[in-house]
C-alpha cells in the first residue's frame, strides 16, 4: 500500500473534527501496524469496493468514545452502549466517506462503502487478511486519542 493513499484518510479526521466535533486532532507518525498491539474498548471498521479496496478502522478507549460521542450528539452518556456504538460506526463512516470523495472515479464510478461493523468490550481480537498491510494513525486531541488504520489497494497495484 502506497503511503500517500492514507492522506485522504487523515484530513477526513481533521475535517471530522474542526466541523462536527468543534476541537483538533493531530496524528503521530505514520508507520505499518504490528498485532493491534494497543488494546482498545471499541474499533469500527468499514469495507471499500470499487477500484480499489481495502477497510479503514478507527479504534478508541472508552473514555475518548464516550467524549466524542458526547460532543457529537450534545449528551452525557458514560456506559458504553448501543447509542455509542451507532456514533462510533457514524464517526467511521463520516471518515470513509469524507477520503472516498478525494479519491478519484473510475469509469465514473465512485468508490463504494460498506455497511460499518463495531466491535466493543477489551476482550477482543481482530485478524485481519493474512498479507495485508495497514498504515497505523495515532491521533491526539482534547477528546483523547484514537487510532485509525487503513489497507487497501488500486487495480492494477499488484496488492
Amino acid at each position: 500500500m502506497k503511503v500517500e493513499y492514507i492522506n485522504p484518510f487523515i484530513e477526513s479526521v481533521y475535517d471530522l473534527f474542526s466541523t462536527m466535533l468543534g476541537d483538533e486532532a493531530t496524528r503521530g507518525d505514520v508507520g505499518v501496524s504490528k498485532d493491534n498491539p494497543n488494546p482498545r474498548d471499541i474499533m469500527a471498521l468499514i469495507g471499500i469496493s470499487g477500484h480499489a479496496r481495502g477497510m479503514v478502522a478507527l479504534s478508541f478507549p472508552k473514555a475518548t468514545a464516550l467524549n466524542m460521542v458526547n460532543k457529537l450528539l450534545s449528551s452525557d452518556t458514560t456506559e458504553m452502549d448501543d447509542t455509542v456504538s451507532d456514533a462510533v460506526a457514524e464517526l467511521v463512516n463520516i471518515v470513509a466517506g469524507g477520503a472516498k470523495a478525494k479519491f478519484p472515479t473510475e469509469n465514473g464510478k465512485p468508490l463504494d462503502l460498506s455497511l460499518p461493523t463495531v466491535v466493543r468490550g477489551s476482550g477482543y481480537e481482530v485478524d485481519y487478511p493474512s498479507g495485508s498491510v495497514w498504515l497505523e494513525v495515532p491521533f491526539e486531541s482534547g477528546l483523547g486519542g484514537f487510532t485509525m488504520r487503513v489497507t487497501f489497494s488500486f487495480e492494477g497495484d499488484g496488492k
